[in-house]
């Protein structure tokens, strides 16, 4: 039975690596710099206990029967290059127990400590040298987050005793090289101990095939914080998030999966917290398998864990899928000048990318870091972290941020890269959903269309194109064309299908829908940098006037926009994704950054349902995501060919000219306000379970984007002979629809800026015998 050592008789063995340049160990003092020195603090009072060997193997702290069938909790720990580790107990108290882990087996750090239970808080110390200018950053006076903890307890301040470094050196330009020797244990969070005993039994996953998917990205504090309907003490929660009230509104609008902005344990950054603000966005991870306490009604000892899986029960009961926003890019540690919270003290090199100077960071994500996934620890971090939350939390899905990091070798993109292939050959990862964000901000990050069959993504090229079309700005229509159809441009190849299109319009990042409308440029005053934030590519139409405005053509203006956006989007072949709030007019008031806005700016605003207005946005987009539902020909499996099914029949895919003339190959390329898209029911490529051609009826929808009124020739057999209106953005409400039957080879007038659904009633297809 290993000895604990008496606190101060540390002797840390020398590195000679470490220790070829001189000046750049110990504090890391500089010449020019002798006569100061490092600050240094006492460590609190702690007592000393012994580990058993314990395992190796799962890595994190895991509470099991050991030898004699004693209870306890087994630590491992991966530090690659770390010359000793001590796990640190911490009572209510804060007073600290330290035991070193003497096992080392494969450069993972173990024992077992026995009497220790769930709900017991830890860190670790890890020992090793100091050398920055060789990527080296340990310092045992950091006490750092288990990478494995699954729960975390206490809050993350930034206090200069949490940088690794002295961050308040007089030497700015150097202070990243000296190193800091107060404690900084009173000042971080703690993992905590958590014993999972359950096995899911009750739960059914929905699991909604990816064509029938619509998406509903929110947030799960500002989603509930502002529902009247849900109890004061919940909002904001997981718990909250539960609520019939909550879950009520998501069944009744029809989607079928929520898209949970980060709910991984995260940090704030220095520079917000400085200015009183958070990240509320919650892109600043820090803990992978925690999720995120401040998101908890019921406590922070692990009580979070549990909460969390009774919000999934709960939204997989009302037959919603649950899809995590999961950051595995970076950490909230950022550059060398950020503090030391986990991985950095743990082991630098062997956790993130180090520039060609090893005493910074390749930073391919914006944020100072990138986790380098090439390494076999780190893409055994990321995937047990996906297995965990599939298989013990019960989630669905993941939509990855700037997934384009994740698929770098060592340096451009790859598609072949290690992290792609470990997905594709996981037998629990590649059932789930997978979402790449396809893109990062490193050279060549770029890559819509380019993810392999398995992920759908993001597509960003819908967006623009939809916004372009309906502010005016499109200078032809081939884009249109592609988009409203399912990208086959982007997709069609390697057996990817029209649902690897994820469209939206817009998204937790930028405007909202309706400040889409509202403004032309951003108002991030509230952010705190001058308005420097956020893009300026907005693609935005105010519809004549900056802001909210009382002006009633403006505003009915604006509601027909909404419409139009809501109906393109959700008539579009692909996977629609809408955002919280949209679907009623939320406004963030012209912020298209609101990252950092943890009040009304962020939360949903539920009192808009009252007003009459907002209330028949919402009718209409139930009303298309039912229809969605209804109708296959609205959520193809497969690509459409654009062919005549037969010799005097239709293609499976019509497009029109404003004058009601199919479309020839110069039509696209000419600018135009007016299409129409013929969509075939009778042309589906797709059989159901028992092996029976799926048939629906078909569809005419005329969008118009111009700013008068026009004539649209409707199609005449063999299209169609009869159309019958269903729906007309250019009327505030579609419940009383006018007199709605027209002929087929009549002009229908379509309003200025409308979008019009006609269903074909009778079709007159001549069929060849034998065909």
């Amino acid at each position: 039975m290993a000895k604990c050592r008496i606190p101060g008789q540390w002797r840390v063995p020398v590195n000679s690596r470490a220790t070829t340049r001189a000046g750049r160990r110990g504090t890391g003092n500089h010449p020019g710099e002798r006569h100061w020195r490092a600050p240094v603090s006492q460590a609190p009072e702690h007592t000393r206990t012994d580990a058993w060997p314990g395992h190796p193997q799962p890595l994190g702290a895991r509470f099991r029967v050991g030898p004699d069938g004693t209870e306890g909790t087994n630590f491992a720990l991966w530090a690659g290059g770390a010359e000793a580790v001590e796990v640190c107990l911490f009572d209510d108290q804060g007073h600290q127990t330290r035991c070193p882990l003497e096992e080392l087996t494969h450069e993972i750090w173990h024992g077992f400590l026995p009497g220790v239970r769930p709900g017991q808080r830890y860190g670790y110390r890890v020992h090793g040298p100091w050398d920055p200018f060789a990527g080296a950053r340990w310092n045992p006076a950091k006490l750092l987050l288990d990478p494995y903890a699954r729960a975390v307890d206490g809050e993350f301040a930034l206090p200069p005793e949490v940088y690794g470094h002295t961050r308040d050196h007089p030497r700015q330009d150097i202070a990243d090289t000296v190193r800091d020797e107060r404690d900084s244990a009173p000042h971080v969070p703690k993992g905590v101990v958590v014993h999972d005993t359950d096995t899911w039994v009750d739960d059914r996953r929905p699991k909604t095939p990816w064509p029938d998917s619509v998406i509903y990205e929110l947030h799960v504090r500002g989603f509930t914080m502002r529902h009247p309907e849900i109890p004061p003490e919940l909002r904001g929660t997981y718990a909250g998030l539960a609520h019939p009230a909550a879950i009520e509104h998501l069944t009744g609008l029809g989607v079928t999966a929520v898209e949970l902005l980060p709910v991984h344990q995260f940090a704030h950054e220095d520079h917000l917290l400085r200015r009183g603000l958070t990240n509320y966005w919650g892109y600043n991870s820090i803990g992978y398998f925690a999720p995120h306490a401040g998101y908890s009604a019921s406590g922070s000892r692990g009580q979070q864990v549990g909460e969390f899986k009774n919000m999934v029960r709960a939204l997989h009961q009302a037959g919603i899928e649950v899809i995590l926003d999961v950051v595995y890019n970076h950490t909230a540690e950022a550059d060398e000048r950020g503090p030391t919270l986990s991985l950095r003290g743990i082991a630098n090199p062997g956790y993130y990318r180090l520039a060609d100077d090893p005493r910074r960071y390749a930073d391919y994500t914006g944020c100072g870091n990138t986790l380098h996934v090439v390494q076999p620890q780190v893409l055994r971090l990321i995937t047990d972290s996906l297995r965990y939350w599939v298989q013990e939390m019960g989630v669905d899905g993941f939509r990855f941020d700037l997934a384009a990091a994740l698929a770098r070798s060592m340096h451009d993109v790859d598609m072949l890269s290690p992290f792609l292939a470990v997905i594709a050959q996981d037998p629990v990862l590649r059932r789930v959903k997978l979402i790449a964000e396809p893109w990062d901000v490193g050279n060549g990050g770029y890559q819509v269309g380019a993810f392999p069959p398995l992920w759908t993504e993001w597509n960003d090229r819908y967006r623009d194109t939809v916004r372009d079309y309906w502010r005016g700005a499109l200078p032809d229509v081939r884009d249109l064309g592609y988009r409203l159809s399912g990208s086959s441009d982007l997709y069609a190849w390697g057996g990817r299908r029209p649902y690897a299109s994820v469209n939206f319009v817009t998204a937790h990042d930028g405007f909202t829908l309706r400040d889409l409308v509202s403004y032309q440029h951003k108002h991030n005053e509230a952010n705190g940098e001058d308005n420097r934030d956020g893009t300026d590519d907005n693609r935005a139409w105010n519809c004549g006037a900056e802001g909210e405005t009382d002006d009633p053509e403006v505003n009915a203006l604006r509601r027909r926009q909404l419409r139009n956006l809501l109906t393109t989007l959700l008539l579009s072949t692909g996977v629609p994704m809408l955002v919280a709030g949209d679907e009623f007019g939320r406004t963030q008031g012209g912020n298209n950054n609101g990252y950092c806005q943890d009040n009304e700016i962020g939360w949903v605003d539920w009192s808009l349902t009252g007003n009459q207005h907002w209330q028949a946005l919402l009718d209409l987009t139930r009303r298309l995501i039912r229809m969605r539902r209804e109708h296959p020909v609205l959520r193809r499996r497969a690509f459409f060919s654009g062919r005549r099914q037969a010799p005097a029949g239709i293609r499976d895919l019509g497009w029109f000219t404003g004058e009601g003339k199919e479309m020839t190959e110069e039509d696209w390329y000419a600018p135009s306000h007016t299409v129409g898209m013929y969509l075939s029911g009778r042309d589906i490529p797709q059989r159901d379970a028992r092996g029976r051609p799926v048939t629906d009826v078909s569809f005419l929808v005329v969008l118009h984007a111009g700013p008068e009124p026009t004539d649209f020739p409707l199609p005449g057999p063999p299209w169609g002979a009869v159309y019958r209106l269903l729906l007309d953005t250019s009327r505030e409400r579609q419940d009383t629809p006018p007199d709605s039957t027209h002929l087929g080879g009549t002009a229908l007038r379509v309003p200025e800026r409308s979008v019009l659904l006609l269903r074909v009633e009778q079709v007159d297809v001549p069929v060849r015998a034998g065909a």
